[in-house]
């Protein structure tokens, strides 16, 4: 046990004497002063008391464990890896995340009132000579994460924003929070306003469950009091793709399990790394959310898995291209905001369809990258065109115009086996597509036509572009909706699947799409109306457009003259 350890066992006993003592309806109104009548009754019938918190430093996870036992605690449950509380310490120390073994201990108090509570203990591992040492004697002296936890019961979406509201207006400020995978469970901190009385500046609401849209309104007020650490949170985004990058490279997914850990040595020997250097990188992916690192070592969480070869909707291809090839032409993103022209041209010497097509390694990639974004499909078997053609007379064909490998078509001839298809594609994609078609059991049904957009196979009934426009200027893409309306029947419909940009600035993967499709592709992403104006000029109509998984929207379209129905029949 550390010099240090006594004051620690004094914090530690002093909290658990708080919290066996309070209640929520006597805190509440220490930390918000004035908050009472009608708002504490409905606060306090929202959330209870749970727990104190505090972070202390023992050398080891053993002497903690001491120390607990010491000031009568018993920890029953194995710690976790703190996943909020370690990327805070690393924001205000600008440390790596990886430096700090951060762990949480929940020891059980029971309260004067009979109900059961905890005392949150995050313990940073400090051994002997340690350069944390600093960060513990400042921590011990400050108590940054020293608060008091209300669990919100019954949490959903309206009663989280209504609780955040009614702090917000007894002067609580928003201070962070987060989601951790190991818990299931999302923080929102506060600190409480000056004149608060509880002890603690601190208080945290935890609601069980993934409350994203909620947390990023959260943070979105939290950072508006913290530009400096928001912008360096944001500066080390790189770090994040190459992490991501390279545990697909290592191919770390395939070496780990879901339910056991595996120790960091056996690892590094598998994946051939040097342990100390791989142990960082599992640290920063568990902060991620990718891997969680427990006592024994550390497991593959269900996001990690997507970067496993093979898993269904693997994202493995997508990590390594946006880790690779897209990660060395955004270097050259200066020169495409200052000139139009690609970053990837000037990075490669060539646009990326030619580049991709020499390289069979790379095409093959590119292919498969394409397929992550599949799962943006699955409603689409189910939209009134499709269930419309699925159940008129007669044999009834979709067209998927520049198809890739067959993911799109596949899934709707798979859900509607009266239907045939057409695949539009370039040769060397065309064979791709008709062995995984073949796979699936819809080849027999499918026609394959190699070419380029003035190919488009004309008489059909549903035409579908999805993910093509956004990959050219206006004006080619006037022409691809050209080629297709010349195609179409009167009664035809045309569906195009596309990311929309949002009309009032909100946050968009659309907006993300949109710089990357500049920098890499020479396209970009569209409004709505954008799109609108494009079909008009092609001679189409925009009948309007649903959400799709992903950040994505299937527009419906029709020649500006076409019927309204199906054609008589025959």
């Amino acid at each position: 046990m550390t010099t240090n350890a006594p004051k620690d066992a004094s914090r530690l006993r002093a909290a658990a004497d708080f919290v066996r003592v309070q209640s929520t309806d006597a805190l509440l109104p220490l930390l918000l002063p004035g908050l009472d009548g009608p708002e504490l009754r409905a606060l306090v019938d929202r959330c209870r008391f749970a727990h104190a918190a505090l972070l202390v430093f023992p050398p080891d996870l053993k002497a903690l464990h001491d120390e607990l036992g010491a000031c009568g605690l018993t920890a029953a449950a194995p710690p976790r890896p703190s996943v909020v509380v370690r990327e805070r310490l690393a924001a205000r120390y600008r440390r790596a995340v990886g430096e700090l073994d951060v762990w949480i201990f929940r020891p059980a108090v029971r309260g004067t009132d009979g109900d059961h509570r905890t005392v949150e203990v995050f313990a940073l591992t400090v051994p002997p000579g340690s350069e944390l040492a600093g960060i513990a004697a400042r921590e011990r002296a400050r108590e940054h994460e020293a608060h008091l936890a209300f669990e919100v019961e019954r949490p959903d979406p309206v009663v989280l924003r209504g609780l955040c509201a009614s702090l917000a207006r007894h002067g609580a400020v928003p201070d962070g929070g987060g989601y951790n995978p190991h818990e299931d469970g999302t923080v929102f901190y506060f600190t409480a306003p000056a004149e608060a009385n509880a002890g603690y500046r601190r208080m945290e609401l935890h609601a069980a469950g993934d409350h994203q849209d909620v947390l990023a309104a959260h943070l979105g007020h939290h950072r508006a009091h913290q530009p400096a650490e928001t912008l360096l949170r944001l500066l080390t985004g790189a770090w994040t793709t190459q992490a991501l990058a390279t545990c697909a490279r290592l191919r770390l997914p395939e070496a780990m399990d879901t339910r056991t850990p595996t120790r960091v040595t056996a690892l590094a020997g598998t994946v051939d790394a040097r342990p100390s250097s791989l142990a960082t990188l599992l640290r920063y992916l568990a902060m991620l959310g990718v891997t969680a690192e427990e006592p024994d070592g550390f497991r593959l969480t269900e996001l990690g898995t997507l970067l496993r070869e093979g898993t269904p909707g693997s994202m493995r291809a997508l990590a390594l291209l946006y880790g690779g090839p897209f990660y060395q032409s955004f270097a050259h993103l200066p020169h495409a905001v200052r000139t139009g022209r690609t970053g990837f041209e000037e990075h490669f010497g060539e646009n990326h369809f030619d580049h991709f097509a020499r390289d069979p390694e790379l095409a093959g990639l590119f292919d498969r990258s394409m397929a992550a974004g599949s799962p943006m499909f699955e409603p689409l078997p189910s939209h009134p065109v499709l269930l419309a053609a699925a159940a008129g007379p007669g044999p009834r064909t979709v067209v998927d115009v520049a198809g890739g490998t067959g993911d799109l078509l596949g899934r709707l001839l798979t859900a509607h086996p009266g239907l045939r298809g057409v695949l539009l594609e370039r040769p060397h994609v065309v064979e791709t597509a008709r062995r995984r078609l073949d796979a699936h059991g819809v080849g027999a049904r499918c026609d394959y036509r190699a070419g380029d957009f003035a190919d488009v196979p004309p008489g059909h009934d549903v035409y579908f572009l999805s993910r093509v426009l956004h990959d050219w200027d206006d004006e080619r893409c006037r022409q691809i909706l050209r080629h297709c309306a010349r195609a179409m029947p009167a009664h035809a419909d045309l569906l195009v699947v596309e990311r929309l940009l949002p009309t009032d600035g909100s946050p968009s993967l659309a907006t993300a799409w949109d710089l990357h499709m500049m920098c890499n592709v020479g396209g970009r992403e569209r409004r709505a109306d954008h799109y609108a104006r494009l079909l008009e000029e092609a001679g189409l109509r925009l009948l309007g457009h649903a959400p799709l998984p992903l950040g994505a929207s299937v527009l419906h379209a029709r020649k500006a003259t076409g019927r309204a129905g199906p054609p008589p029949t025959p």
